[in-house]
């Protein structure tokens, strides 16, 4: 599992080095991880001999950490150049740049443009402006450089730490922001790389090892992601002697006339996700086109046989099909069954949920749910508030409904009511196509269906994941979103990485969770 840290929690960790006089070691240690991977990522371009990089270096420790890495790298035959943002620099990072003789230059007012111009031809940027403890963003001649170059589009850019602009506790972004394609973090990684918009911002991000990494490991993490091992372990795992029943059976009130296709996508993914058994309750006209798909399906029109999980919502419309899902979320709540909460369904929440409901909203049905909630006061979010701070957004949404909370996006965060969160990142942007919601619910549907009965393990495995058990339907959530994500990629894939259907994201869940499966079962102690 990655974990991710508050500013403050890396900062804390760093403090026993700090007093025992070892800052300069801590930074040595970044700056040649940072050098590194930048010389790496020039290698894999062109000969590092002669190519070229330019540091945007601040004033403190994070331009300390670019200017020494500039200075290992002309060492290694790079041309090297640094643009001062403040006038001044750190005082030891500076004279090791120079010494190895690099080139400086002071941004003024005047000169941004010919700077811009000037560095973005280079074979690479390391933006070493703002570090962990900034608060806001860029300011004047500095914003300005970061909004031109983002405009010039630089080959290659490198984050010394994170993206100059992003805050580091929660992702929230203060523009402009200069994108990067790698993100180089030092000693943990920081939370607001792992939430949007921050992650965007930040390309792909590599750990270094700077010597607190074990004091990292006594905190709580500020974020969790799930890797490919933990999903294996947390996966349903049926028996020999396994059988229908046994498997989770999962009853669905989703689609309508209307709405028939996302009944279609939800109940066949919840059969191709591991389901022993689907019931589908709806009207005659969505009934006959998910039997049509799933054959394997059961149509009720009310009062169904023994679930244990429900799905409620998805394309749900109509008064008639509105009362089959508040009867069967009233049911469950009565028999304390898990539940999938989403679309048409979240309108009809009781005034509390319990954590094992998952509410499976995007941005803008959650910025309407926590309009309509009471608990949160007469203020209006709106869905431009939610995609700008969603780790704060889901956390609220949570903690006032008692539910766990999905909330999903190009990175899906997944909240307990605890405040424990996941996020999870490992779809595709073609992956925004109708009916893609519609799967990740059934998938979800299917786990919680099977959660009861066919997990590998007690509740010590979460503990070994450093969760409490109340936390488990958030680990579940975050499994759901992976091996959605995971499907898309993959499925886009088999068309060259080109645009797919939700049928296909769909079709893919299987060789997913397989694969999952197979990777766990080599390497499980």
């Amino acid at each position: 599992m990655i974990s991710a840290f508050t500013g403050q929690q890396i900062r804390d960790a760093e403090q026993p080095l700090l007093d025992s006089g070892e800052g300069a070691v801590l930074m040595h240690r970044a700056a040649y991880g940072l050098a590194q991977v930048v010389a790496r990522e020039v290698k894999s371009r062109r000969k590092l001999a002669g190519a070229s990089v330019t540091v945007l270096a601040g004033k403190g420790n994070n331009g300390g950490d670019g200017l020494f890495a500039a200075a290992f790298l002309a060492r290694r035959g790079m041309r090297t150049m640094a643009i001062l943002t403040a006038g001044e620099a750190h005082p030891e990072g500076l004279a090791a740049f120079v010494a190895a003789g690099g080139r400086q230059l002071s941004l003024e007012a005047a000169n941004v443009e010919e700077l811009a111009v000037l560095c973005a031809g280079d074979d690479v940027i390391i933006d070493a402006l703002l570090g962990t403890g900034a608060r806001g963003g860029l300011r004047g001649a500095s914003a300005e450089l970061a909004a031109a170059l983002q405009e010039l589009h630089p080959r290659l850019v490198v984050a010394c730490d994170l993206p100059s602009g992003l805050d580091a506790n929660t992702g929230v972004v203060h523009w402009p922001v200069l994108d990067a394609d790698v993100t180089v973090t030092f000693g943990g990684v920081k939370a607001g790389l792992m939430a949007d918009p921050g992650e965007g911002c930040a390309g792909r991000v590599e750990l270094v090892r700077i010597g607190i990494e074990d004091a990292l490991e006594h905190c709580r993490p500020e974020i969790r992601r799930l890797a490919s091992s933990d999903i294996g372990a947390l996966l349903p795992d049926p028996g020999r002697r396994a059988h229908k029943y046994s498997r989770g059976v999962l009853g669905v009130v989703a689609g309508s006339p209307r709405f028939a296709g996302a009944a279609v996508l939800g109940v066949h993914a919840a059969a191709l996700a591991g389901a022993g058994m689907v019931r589908y309750v709806g009207p005659r006209e969505a009934a006959q086109l998910v039997l049509a798909r799933t054959p394997e399906a059961l149509w009720e029109t009310d009062h169904p046989g023994r679930v244990q999980a429900w799905l409620l919502g998805s394309g749900v419309d109509g008064e008639e099909q509105l009362e089959r899902a508040r009867n069967a979320g009233a049911s469950a709540l009565a028999h304390e069954l898990p539940v999938v909460v989403d679309a048409g369904a979240l309108s009809l929440l009781p005034q509390r949920c319990p954590a094992h409901w998952i509410l499976t909203p995007h941005a803008g049905e959650l910025a309407t749910l926590l309009t309509s909630l009471p608990s949160a006061g007469e203020v209006e979010v709106t869905r431009d508030d939610v995609e700008s701070r969603p780790l704060h957004y889901v956390r609220q949404a949570a903690e006032l409904t008692g539910a766990t909370v999905l909330l999903k996006g190009a990175t899906t965060l997944v909240s307990s009511p605890s405040g424990v969160v996941f996020s999870q990142s490992d779809g595709t942007a073609w992956m925004a196509t109708a009916g893609s919601g519609d799967v990740l619910a059934g998938v979800l549907g299917a786990l919680l269906a099977q959660s009861t009965e066919l997990v590998r393990h007690d509740d010590g495995a979460y503990a070994a994941l450093g969760l409490d058990p109340a936390d488990r339907w958030a680990a579940l959530a975050a499994v759901a979103a992976s091996v959605h994500g995971r499907a898309g990629t993959l499925a886009s894939a088999d068309f060259e990485g080109g645009p797919l259907t939700a049928s296909a994201i769909m079709r893919a869940v299987p060789r997913v969770i397989g694969s999952l499966n197979a990777e766990y079962d080599r390497t499980r102690p």
